[in-house]
């Protein structure tokens, strides 16, 4: 679909977006089942289950953002990235055993990519770590899809009227990142000066690359 930043910017998007409550007890309940019948028809064990969600948990956004500084600095790697985001992830060590396909989009002066799940909250969790609350609420699933740059706006994200918003719908059978545009002036930067240019939100398109002062 597609429309005719510090740390505190981070959190100013969680204090903004309403918040899910918790699952309830059925919800557990319904999931324990679940699991007892995959493990009863030797689907999955229950090693497997908890061999993955260790590794989910290893999940960090610094890994996205140490993938995106490689690109930036390394044009064989940006090819590979965005040819095959999984096997880019895998080169850099991080573990993708488990995880659904990971697609990597390129932001330019032309197109700027936003990643949304329209139905729930699916988000490439055993790379990144687990979602931020506004990504999960249903305001901003709702307003990313109906008036992205309008959303952008508010949150900073000042794009060029040309710059056309590509709205990227992330599934259980498909998750996403975003390889920002490296900012203008940083040729001459280090890695780690890099590395530190670069947010959580980033990796999704709801945040810029910020500046170095």
């Amino acid at each position: 679909m597609s429309e005719n930043h510090t740390h505190e910017h981070e959190h100013h998007h969680d204090d903004e977006h309403e918040h899910h409550h918790f699952p309830s007890e059925e919800s557990y309940r319904t999931l324990d089942l679940l699991i007892q019948a995959l493990v009863a028809k030797n689907v999955v064990t229950l090693e497997e289950l908890k061999r993955t969600q260790i590794e989910t948990e290893k999940g960090d956004p610094k890994q996205g953002a140490r993938m995106v500084v490689r690109a930036w600095m390394d044009p064989a790697y940006r090819e590979r990235l965005l040819a095959d985001g999984t096997t880019a992830a895998e080169e850099m060590g991080y573990s993708m055993i488990g995880a659904p396909p990971l697609g990597v989009l390129e932001n330019t002066s032309e197109v700027h990519n936003l990643v949304v799940c329209t139905l729930c909250s699916c988000y490439p969790r055993k790379l990144l770590g687990y979602p931020p609350d506004w990504y999960k609420s249903d305001t901003y699933r709702a307003r990313a899809v109906r008036d992205p740059r309008g959303l952008l706006t508010e949150w900073g994200v000042n794009l060029s009227q040309s710059t056309q918003i590509h709205i990227v719908d992330s599934t259980a059978d498909y998750r996403w990142m975003v390889l920002p545009m490296r900012p203008a002036g940083t040729e001459a930067y280090s890695e780690e000066q890099l590395f530190e240019l670069l947010t959580r939100d980033c990796l999704v398109g709801a945040g810029l690359p910020t500046t170095l002062s």
